[in-house]
């Protein structure tokens, strides 16, 4: 599972997992109530460790922190002498009470927080513009014919707007590369709202954030529930809601992950991996140099159709 898969029909090839590093924000704007903060030192760490592991890309946003996360994502590849190219680098756009002419006004500013490192997916943070997505992907695509971006992505798209981003872009011979959307075992959506049925259609590959809800898929809450009370509250309170909900799937990930000496973390990114084909990628968060490692092993991670299914079953979305 280490093999590189393609992004979307973009010719851009990422390793299935990638770190998502909203994390990194930890401290900062409305994440101070979602994460601790992250020193310097701490967020190298993470990186680097990803890095060994075989993680090839990392997803940040302009909402993380007003650009700590981006920032600090740049400096810890400078401190391990990681050269602009080497590694995929996605940040999104935030669109919240602004048009699509803001767009080229602003990529500046990522590209100078990222900097020296490019920008490989720029997306849509929100389906949240005053500006229609069509207006948006035309500002998009200015920027990849200015050669500032290398692929356009949107996230949180439901299929009609979906289709709209990928039919503007086509227009200007360019692909939509991806919609990052919150995909899981516990948070099935979008196999039945026609999100991943037109991903599939159009070529336009999935980018699951969240693939952990919040570490609910770990185990660890289950197991000793006091850990809550060390929870950030703007996590908590949605973790405690549904810590009894959960406890199946959670079972049954504990059980398949014995099998295989692996994680029950280990083995929910191994499901989203190899359930939907290549259209799917991972990007599990990292709050410690552990937490990345682990993910990155989920790329050396094989489950049997048959543990595929009862997966499958135990997690099935309501239709």
């Amino acid at each position: 599972m280490d093999d590189l898969r393609p992004l979307g029909r973009t010719g851009i090839r990422l390793t299935p997992v990638g770190l998502g590093i909203m994390q990194f924000a930890g401290g900062a704007g409305a994440f101070r109530f979602m994460f601790p903060p992250i020193d310097q030192t701490l967020m190298t760490d993470i990186v680097g460790t990803a890095l060994d592991g075989g993680i090839g890309w990392f997803d940040t946003a302009e909402m993380y922190g007003g650009g700590r996360s981006e920032r600090g994502l740049a400096a810890a590849l400078q401190a391990r002498s990681v050269a602009p190219g080497d590694v995929g680098v996605a940040t999104k756009w935030m669109p919240l009470l602004r048009t699509a002419g803001n767009i080229p006004r602003t990529v500046g500013r990522r590209l100078d927080a990222l900097e020296p490192y490019p920008i490989d997916l720029y997306q849509i943070h929100q389906p949240w513009s005053f500006s229609p997505p069509e207006a948006e992907m035309d500002a998009m695509a200015e920027l990849v014919a200015a050669r500032k971006i290398r692929a356009v992505g949107v996230s949180n798209f439901d299929a009609g707007r979906m289709r709209r981003a990928h039919a503007a872009l086509a227009k200007r011979d360019l692909p939509l590369a991806s919609n990052q959307v919150h995909y899981s075992l516990l948070h099935r959506e979008i196999e039945t709202n026609g999100v991943l049925d037109a991903a599939r259609e159009l070529g336009v590959s999935i980018i699951a954030y969240s693939p952990l809800d919040s570490g609910l898929l770990t185990g660890k809450f289950h197991r000793d529930p006091s850990l809550l009370s060390r929870t950030p509250i703007g996590r908590r309170t949605m973790l405690q809601r549904r810590l009894v909900s959960s406890r199946p799937v959670v079972e049954v990930l504990e059980e398949i992950a014995a099998a295989h000496e692996a994680t029950a973390s280990q083995v929910a990114l191994a499901w989203l991996l190899q359930a939907r084909g290549d259209t799917v990628f991972a990007i599990p968060g990292a709050s410690k140099p552990s937490h990345a490692l682990e993910a990155a092993a989920a790329l050396r991670l094989r489950l049997s159709p048959d543990e595929i299914a009862r997966l499958d079953g135990v997690s099935a979305p309501r239709r």
